[in-house]
């Protein structure tokens, strides 16, 4: 008799681990997701206006430097070549990120070859810092207080709501700094973009006799779920436990919507670094997809804050109090029975895309494998929380 399985949550986790499960067992499953379409935060549709294929929560760049992965979602779906170029607008002036070489010429007014630049940045780095304790000490011990101050103080306190010294200095374990002409914004060889868009790479995942998906499905922690042999739940793990410890710490956004004629700012992502300026970046989507053409364009200003109950969470803040709830909410879910816990919100951990699809292929062979022998089925598919 086939096994009857609840997957809570339609993004990448919940429909690629259903596409592994009725690939490989004997099952029915279910997908339930409060919002009205797939792909959660993934979630991309054409603008009705302009025709644009729209990121609907932000900007997502697919890129892994995993073959396997690579190949897995181009299984799903045509992919095209991306370069995702950052610009910054910091005192009236745009530069362009990650810090590289011309960054730091163009900042400083200089003609520095990539050796030169070290040892100047060498002069500029605040040498009395020698164990950084939170993230203002980690900038200023390895770049200085200009490039920090130009391109790092303001954008963060407006994207996590405080001051940077209160932010842990592991928040900033590598500073993206880059000694060559590369703008490039991401280092792994693997990237693109889907050509119809995320939402249509899951509608693939799920689309199978075994499967069926409701969508506007709101799940309550109180709701029957004897009929089901097991649950993969895929939302914030504290809202499981209906916040009995209290809340995570999650930083949100929200958007602001804009048309204009012709192309607005000429480059996908501008980020805006100064503190008086209310949002932190604005994204224009027509230049993800360089292939097609279109005679209007739309942007989204994005505006960062503390998350409340209504809203939804985005970033984890995983700072000290944080980590302490999610010890003891992973200690109550590993004593439960029939009941695993996948993804960023149930792990509560930032994951790019491929982290998450890979995540959820290596948890559905684990699972599967415990199943088939007899033993306990994982809980969570990371071990340290």
């Amino acid at each position: 008799m086939s096994k009857r399985y609840l997957i809570i949550g339609a993004g990448f986790s919940g429909t690629v681990l259903a596409d592994q499960l009725v690939k490989n067992s004997d099952c029915v499953i279910d997908i339930w997701d409060e919002r009205d379409h797939l792909g959660g935060n993934c979630h991309t549709s054409r603008d009705a206006k302009t025709g644009i294929m729209v990121h609907q929560y932000g900007p997502h760049i697919f890129n892994t430097d995993k073959k396997e992965i690579w190949d897995y979602v181009n299984s799903l779906g045509e992919f095209r070549p991306y370069v995702h170029r950052v610009k910054a607008m910091s005192k009236g002036k745009v530069y362009s990120l990650p810090v590289n070489l011309h960054t730091i010429n163009q900042l400083f007014g200089k003609s520095f070859t990539p050796d030169e630049a070290k040892v100047f940045l060498e002069t500029l780095a605040d040498t009395s810092i020698t164990d950084p304790q939170n993230f203002e000490e980690q900038a200023l011990r390895f770049i200085g207080k200009e490039l920090y101050n130009a391109f790092f103080y303001g954008y963060t306190k407006k994207q996590w709501g405080c001051e940077p010294t209160e932010l842990p200095a592991s928040i900033l374990k590598r500073i993206p700094v880059r000694f060559n002409y590369d703008d490039n914004y991401h280092n792994n060889i693997y990237t693109g973009i889907p050509v119809n868009g995320y939402t249509a790479l899951m509608e693939k995942l799920v689309d199978h006799p075994a499967i069926t998906v409701t969508l506007g499905k709101r799940f309550d922690p109180g709701m029957d779920l004897e009929a089901y042999d097991h649950v993969f739940y895929t939302g914030p793990i504290d809202a499981w436990f209906k916040f009995k410890y209290g809340r995570l710490g999650y930083r949100t956004v929200t958007f602001e919507t804009h048309y204009a004629d012709g192309d607005f700012q000429g480059t996908t992502q501008m980020n805006f670094c100064d503190e008086e300026v209310p949002y932190t970046r604005i994204t224009e989507h027509k230049h993800f997809t360089n292939w097609e053409k279109h005679d209007q364009t739309i942007y989204f200003k994005e505006f960062s804050k503390e998350t409340t109950p209504s809203d939804i969470p985005y970033y984890p803040k995983r700072l000290e109090q944080d980590k302490k709830l999610l010890l003891q909410y992973r200690t109550d879910a590993e004593a439960l029975q029939g009941i695993s816990f996948l993804g960023r919100l149930a792990t509560y951990r930032y994951m790019d895309m491929h982290h998450v699809i890979g995540e959820a292929l290596d948890f559905a062979k684990s699972w599967l494998l415990a199943v088939k022998t007899g033993q306990k089925p994982p809980v969570f598919p990371n071990r340290e929380a």
